[in-house]
């Protein structure tokens, strides 16, 4: 079935408006913020999925709200930063006739702490997320800027054992610190398995321990 006339003119508007390098700063931070609202999807739905089903109580129609409201939340979030970001490094080449490394940074720490500010568990998720491959990227600039002598032997392997030692002593005696959904997957791994009053939650499933 062939397309309407007048919405056939209006795609012919459209592309050619999509074709028109004037615009081009403009339209991509529309694109950024269809690819962000698209990319929050992709990430928190299958993530919001498994661990809403996996660790939260409740009814499923309780579970699948939860799993909505976390998706929403990444996917607006994430839209909105690559919205301001890019908007604001725009300005900033505009105003300015060419572009800076230091726009990069402030336009950033403006959309991060307009759209990222806000305390709740998705934005600790996704900022505790970027601040260890910062703290990676801020090493490996280090070595290659001849800031820090490369390592004649590979660190990983020290670094692995202090993180997580690290984890399970702050698990083990000061577990409130830790981030909620680590602490979920905490005690199921190291405190349900210590719990069991069958064969069939030994092997098959997994009970809450009893109270005290």
């Amino acid at each position: 079935m062939a397309a309407p006339p007048q919405l056939r003119a209006l795609l012919r508007v459209v592309n050619e408006l999509l074709r028109n390098r004037r615009y081009h700063a403009a339209l991509a931070v529309l694109k950024g913020f269809r690819n962000g609202a698209v990319y929050g999807v992709k990430i928190r739905a299958p993530h919001a999925l498994v661990m809403t089903f996996l660790f939260r109580n409740g009814s499923l129609r309780e579970k699948l709200q939860a799993v909505l409201q976390a998706t929403y939340t990444h996917s607006r979030n994430l839209a909105c930063f690559v919205f301001i970001y890019k908007g604001l490094c725009a300005l900033q080449s505009h105003v300015q006739g060419e572009t800076h490394q230091v726009h990069s940074f402030l336009s950033a720490v403006i959309g991060g702490f307009l759209v990222f500010g806000d305390n709740n568990n998705i934005n600790s998720q996704i900022n505790m997320y970027l601040t260890s491959r910062v703290l990676f990227a801020l090493g490996r600039l280090a070595v290659e800027k001849g800031y820090i002598a490369e390592s004649k032997w590979d660190p990983f392997p020290l670094f692995t054992g202090l993180v997580w030692g690290l984890v399970i002593w702050l698990f083990e005696y000061h577990q409130a610190t830790l981030q909620p959904s680590l602490q979920s997957s905490m005690t199921y791994l190291y405190k349900d398995s210590n719990v069991w009053h069958d064969i069939s939650d030994f092997l098959i499933y997994n009970k809450s321990r009893p109270s005290k």
